[in-house]
């Protein structure tokens, strides 16, 4: 199985390991992607500040990743898995798992990413500012940059396996499983019900939502669920006490929709 999860706009700091490589990295197919968003992010925090932060989106209090990210070549890294906090990372809690999750986590979670394209937890990268919905000037727009890229090298990745797909619109706009690998792909919508004058409501809740999807994966990760599509997903999450509703795609070459009901936290 592969998970697909967004990063984090948070990062951790204080890394110590060595200097970004790039050759180091999981799916060596991005090399080259990878270098080209790279050379221009860094490029643009070593020029002009205040341009900087406003193609990168950062506010005034966040001035101090301009010259974060102007140092990426050089700056220490730290495995992916300890890079991205949160919500969703809180909530998935790597470092309590054990072996057996943990080493299901390296296989299975793919962690996708504006400056990256996508990274294996394992892979060692510098903490940095650049989010999937950034449109760098020489690049252009980020999701449209990465389509290309990621579709040649993420079907090996996926295998014959399902593919989870948590990512929010911005990172999901980066690739799209089409085909076969469509039809073995999850969409997961978390909605929270209440009840109103007697009525159940169900909207989606941005911190519901990033919270529950780290519970699932940890979930999954720790029962060892090897499901062999999505309806086979959908029953292993309900077997883990989640409410999951599962709708077929509506044609072929489309993926599923799994939307997944909470009551609370």
């Amino acid at each position: 199985m592969l998970v697909l999860l967004p990063p984090s706009e948070g990062k951790a700091a204080g890394a110590s390991g060595p200097p970004l490589d790039l050759g180091a990295l999981s799916l060596p197919g991005l090399t080259a992607a990878r270098e080209a968003v790279l050379e221009e992010v860094v490029a643009l925090c070593s020029a002009d500040e205040d341009k900087a932060r406003e193609v990168l989106g950062l506010s005034e209090g966040l001035r101090g990743e301009v010259a974060r990210n102007a140092a990426l070549r050089t700056a220490p890294t730290l495995p992916a898995g300890e890079v991205y906090t949160g919500v969703l990372y809180d909530a998935l809690d790597l470092a309590s798992l054990d072996a057996a999750a943990r080493e299901r986590a390296e296989r299975w979670l793919l962690v996708f990413s504006g400056l990256w394209g996508a990274v294996r937890i394992t892979d060692p990268i510098p903490s940095y500012r650049c989010s999937g919905g950034v449109k760098l000037p020489g690049l252009g727009p980020l999701g449209r940059f990465w389509r290309e890229p990621l579709a040649a090298v993420l079907p090996e990745a996926a295998g014959d396996g399902p593919v989870l797909d948590l990512r929010s619109a911005a990172y999901g706009a980066m690739w799209k499983p089409v085909g076969d690998l469509a039809g073995r792909t999850a969409t997961v919508r978390v909605l929270q019900s209440r009840i109103v004058g007697g009525v159940e409501k169900r909207s989606v809740v941005s911190h519901f939502n990033k919270a529950t999807k780290g519970r699932i994966v940890r979930a999954l990760l720790r029962a060892g669920a090897e499901p062999e599509g999505p309806a086979e997903l959908a029953e292993a999450l309900r077997g883990l006490g989640y409410a999951v509703e599962c709708e077929p795609p509506a044609k072929r070459g489309t993926p599923w929709r799994l939307d997944v009901v909470v009551t609370d936290l």
